[in-house]
This record gives C-alpha cells, structure tokens and sequence, in this order.
C-alpha cells in the first residue's frame, strides 16, 4: 500500500434528498475513512458543495474520485490536494469549572490565536476560531494541556480554490 496523505476533494452535487446519504454509503460501503464532511448551497439553490477531507494513498484516492464521478447526482468533481485554497474549520471551545486567573489565561490564549470568547459565565469561557485546520489542532493542544474541563466541537473545513498561489 502506498503512502498515506491526507487529501481534499471539493463535489457540486444536485440539492435533493438522499445525495448526502449515496456520498457518504459510497465511503462506508468501501471502507474509506471520512475525517471531515461539509456540505453547503451553493449560489445555485439546485447545487449544493461538499468538501471532504480523506487520508488515503493514491491507488485508493484515485478509486474514490472515479466512484464520485460516476455518480449521477455528483456534477463536478475536484482534487484540492495539490490546488492553493483557503481552507477554514469552525471550532467551539469550551473551557469550564476555571477561576478569574485561569479566564485571563484563556483571554490571553484566544488574542494570541486571533480568536474571540464569544460567551463568559461565571466559571466558564466559550472560544469560537474559523482558523485552519493546522491551527485549530493547536489551540486545542495549548487548551487540553492548560486545562483539565474542555469541551471541543469541530466543524469540517469549507475550501475555495485560490485566485492567487500563495494560499492554505
């Protein structure tokens, strides 16, 4: 088996009923692990964009795009692998059960990543990051290892091909 890489491929696929389910029965029925799946409309209300995040070699890739491409209800299927694309994640984190010293450490840590607190309780500290990928995996390093009560919730990353090189 090849390399594993991580990989990216942006679908317009038709916006009707069940075409979420077929994409993702098509990774499951064949074993392929999904790492992050978003969907969304598009400027079309017919079309909806999907990215998602696979790790795999590029035998198994490869099989994956011509199985999307086959699809009836997938329109265009694009390799963002090797493309330049701005690519953002949404997280949630929570930080609870703290103190007014260990809030001041979360302020600091959020204007470090260029982050907000979006909600402040009397012992707790919700950040809100649209970063990348790469970043939100440190914030939320920085955060486990300074606090014992996290809660994280990550949304898949939404990509858009690049206009320019210097992107991701």
């Amino acid at each position: 088996m090849g390399q594993m890489k991580n990989r990216w491929i942006a679908l317009y696929v038709e916006n009707e009923v069940g075409v979420l389910a077929k994409v993702s029965g098509l990774f499951s029925a064949k074993s392929y692990n999904l790492q992050s799946l978003t969907v969304g409309t598009t400027e079309h209300e017919d079309i909806s964009r999907m990215t998602i995040g696979v790790a795999s070699d590029d035998v198994t890739f490869e099989q994956i795009k011509k199985q999307l491409n086959s699809m009836v209800e997938v329109i265009k299927v694009m390799d963002l692998t090797n493309v330049p694309v701005h690519m953002k994640e949404v997280l949630f984190a929570k930080i609870k059960k703290i103190g007014p010293e260990e809030k001041e450490e979360v302020f600091r840590i959020a204007k470090v990543f260029d982050i907000q607190p979006i909600d402040i309780g009397e012992d707790s500290v919700l950040l809100e990051s649209t970063l990348t990928e790469r970043r939100n995996d440190e914030l939320v390093k920085i955060l486990r290892s300074s606090f014992k009560h996290i809660d994280v919730v990550r949304g898949g990353a939404v990509a858009m091909e690049g206009i320019s090189t210097s992107c991701r």
